[in-house]
């Protein structure tokens, strides 16, 4: 994938990517300036894009902005942390710059929460699903031991967003706990065994928020008698959503099944958007400081 170079494509990347960044913006400025009023850059924990103007002003505002990054990421609570925050900076000696001038600088931070997805095998379903969902605010892992099933794949599919990670794992059970918090989980393996050991480790995990899994309603109820004999509780097991999907969706094609995996997975992100009247909060807020903005000119 080619590396962003503007402000404009990085914010693209990220939020496709789902990582966190800060948005600067130089707004009113006074006197002589390096950039200006409206000039942006985009700052993430390691990257900058653009640039402000260069100099000790660019230095002081990045470090703000990740300061200010690391400040909302270090929120506990699944609700969005995005903030705004202005700043005065006068271009004198003191922050190492001669211009004589003087600016405000909007940071707009973003902490990212797109949801990741992790999808455990590469077979017929799999591949009929990815092309969908691919199109969601997801971050997807795709699991699989085989290589070649990926290989096969993305020459048909040369166009899908960067925001799919193709990962061959020799353990995919290992690999359930690098997941992040509150991932997803979708258990659809070519062997039941590993689908079992999938989903045992998947419910080990209490911050799995969502692990479905594909099959019959006998494989559903045979792998609960298993669980059960392992030892898990009921409220442990009744978290394995299996048979996966919206089974009101007929049919039983790779194509059918995907749509009706899909169909799910929507209406949980939907579920989680924000709240209208937190909606309608944020919209005041920026409201309000547009207004003192309007009146520090």
């Amino acid at each position: 994938m080619i590396k962003p170079r503007t402000w404009f494509d990085a914010l693209h990347h990220c939020q496709q990517q789902g990582e966190s960044y800060v948005l600067v913006t130089l707004l009113a400025t006074a006197g002589s300036t390096p950039r200006d009023g409206g000039t942006k850059m985009l700052v993430c924990a390691d990257e900058t894009f653009d640039t402000i103007g260069g100099g000790n002003l660019e230095h002081i505002v990045t470090q703000r902005a990740r300061g200010l990054l690391v400040e909302s990421q270090n929120h506990q609570a699944r609700s969005e942390h995005n903030t705004q925050h202005l700043e005065h900076f006068p271009l004198s000696s003191k922050l190492g710059q001669c211009c004589g001038g003087a600016t405000n600088v909007l940071f707009e931070v973003f902490v990212a929460h797109c949801q990741q997805l992790a999808i455990y095998g590469a077979g017929h379903v799999a591949q009929a699903l990815v092309p969908i969902i691919a199109q969601l605010p997801l971050q997807i892992l795709w699991i699989d031991e085989r290589e070649t099933l990926f290989q096969d794949f993305k020459p048909h599919h040369p166009s899908l967003s960067s925001n799919l990670k193709y990962w061959v794992s020799d353990d995919p059970v290992a690999s359930v706990n690098q997941l992040k918090p509150q991932a997803w989980m979708l258990v659809m393996t070519h062997n039941h065994q590993l689908d079992f050991d999938l989903v045992t480790a998947g419910l080990a995990r209490p911050d799995i928020a969502y692990l479905g899994m594909i099959g019959s309603d006998t494989k559903a109820r045979r792998f609960t008698t298993r669980l059960g004999h392992r030892g898990l509780n009921q409220l442990d097991i009744n978290r394995l959503i299996s048979p996966v999907g919206e089974l009101n969706i007929p049919g039983k094609e790779p194509i059918n099944v995907a749509v009706s995996i899909a169909a799910q997975l929507m209406q949980r992100l939907d579920s989680g958007k924000q709240d209208p009247i937190e909606q309608k909060a944020k919209w005041q807020y920026n409201r309000q400081l547009i207004s003192t903005l309007e009146t520090n000119k």
